[in-house]
């Protein structure tokens, strides 16, 4: 039977994730990797779960094994509601919708606002789940211009005043992949520019809770609560395992995500809701979070030292005040993806920055750098070859002619990973 015939013309958008490929690479043993963006098993409250476990069992008993509201579970939907209060987020729980992982919320938002040929703005670089998550959706990019601290109110507005972009997509705190995150006066002035052109922003944050240093600042939620789709998650702070993330959004806009969880997976999983409800009820997670952050905090200074230490003068990094990542920019005609080959050679994996821009031949000077996984001294270690190898390197200039690896061609096709 020849069911290429069968497929929908959106599979045509899906292919195979080019850094799948490079995470296997990354995974062998002996091979320093810098390219995951996930959190460290280290930081899983393993002990916890057991109790809590023990405890939705006593509480719950059956319940927790049920089928349940699409919505979500009414103890979980609360003690977020009462989480986010700190973030100056103030909604009754009923208005929460709990989602399996964020990544859900995202593919729904591009089901339900995403036609052919629509525009999407977004940073360059940006998140490429969201790009997987929209990609079947066939919209276009409008590229957003950003400096270190992210998207510039006037670009926003410029896009703003075209009046093409059915959404923007922005994740402000420590965003992946560049780390950057957008000071108090840009929130404002961007709460300010979606009111005033009644305009719908998709924010993502993932990673606030990951601060290392400096205040925390308010979401744009809370800025202009009924213009925002507020997406968050447990994934970094509790376990990823369990997929528990979670939205807030205007009321229409909530009511057909609704619709579309319903027909995807009916609901998210009860008894890891209701793991979630008891882990943010019993404030583990304020108990917890200093132990994630004293893990995190020295193995990001680890990295930013080894990157003063042993990389050329001539490339650049951003300097985070917390989350997941470095992000590294070359001089003019460097190609990361021959420097990537060159340093699995040497057993050190890094994520080429190409992947997480829209438009293929944007960001080949880039690179990715994950901190969270290895420990301060794989770090060092694994920077210290990684200046190595780009010294010894001829630095060629960026080529499109072929003789790419199958998982640099793969990435032509759209090839995404949501890390």
């Amino acid at each position: 039977m020849e069911f290429e015939k069968l497929l929908a013309h959106r599979t045509r958008h899906m292919s195979r994730s080019a850094i799948r490929e490079i995470l296997k690479v990354a995974s062998q043993p002996g091979m320093l990797s810098l390219a995951g963006g996930i959190p460290a098993p280290a930081s899983f409250p393993l002990e916890l779960i057991g109790d809590l476990s023990r405890q939705v069992i006593h509480k719950y008993a059956d319940q927790a094994f049920q089928y349940g509201l699409t919505e979500g579970f009414m103890p979980l939907r609360q003690a977020l509601a009462t989480h986010l209060v700190a973030r100056d987020i103030h909604v009754p729980g009923e208005t929460i919708l709990i989602t399996s992982g964020s990544q859900g919320v995202l593919d729904a938002i591009g089901k339900i606002l995403i036609s052919p040929g629509d525009t999407v703005g977004l940073e360059s670089p940006t998140y490429l789940g969201a790009l997987q998550a929209f990609a079947p959706y066939e919209p276009s990019y409008t590229a957003i211009d950003c400096d270190e601290d992210g998207v510039i109110p006037d670009a926003l507005e410029r896009v703003l005043a075209e009046g093409r972009a059915k959404f923007i997509y922005l994740v402000p705190t420590f965003q992946n992949p560049s780390g950057r995150t957008l000071p108090l006066d840009r929130r404002r002035a961007i709460a300010t520019l979606i009111e005033r052109y009644n305009a719908l922003l998709i924010e993502d944050d993932p990673y606030c809770d990951l601060r290392y240093e400096g205040q925390p600042l308010p979401p744009i939620k809370s800025l202009a609560p009924e213009h925002v789709v507020y997406v968050g998650t447990l994934s970094k702070v509790f376990a990823p395992g369990l997929r528990i993330g979670y939205c807030l959004a205007p009321e229409p806009i909530r009511n057909w995500l609704v619709l579309v969880k319903q027909g995807v997976d009916l609901h998210t999983s009860t008894f890891n809701q209701a793991l979630a409800a008891e882990y943010l009820e019993g404030g583990h997670l304020q108990q917890h979070l200093p132990h994630i952050l004293k893990l995190y905090r020295p193995r990001q200074k680890a990295m930013l030292e080894a990157l003063e230490r042993y990389l050329p003068a001539d490339f650049q990094w951003s300097r985070p005040e917390g989350g997941m990542f470095v992000w590294v920019e070359g001089p003019e005609g460097v190609n990361m993806d021959d420097i990537y080959q060159a340093a699995v050679r040497r057993q050190v994996a890094f994520v080429p920055g190409h992947f997480f821009f829209a438009q293929p031949g944007d960001g080949l000077g880039t690179m990715r750098l994950n901190f969270t996984m290895p420990s301060s001294d794989e770090i060092d270690r694994a920077i210290q070859i990684l200046g190595e190898v780009i010294r010894e390197s001829s630095l060629p200039q960026v080529s499109h002619e072929s003789g790419s690896p199958e998982w640099q061609q793969n990435a032509s096709r759209a090839g995404i990973e949501v890390l």
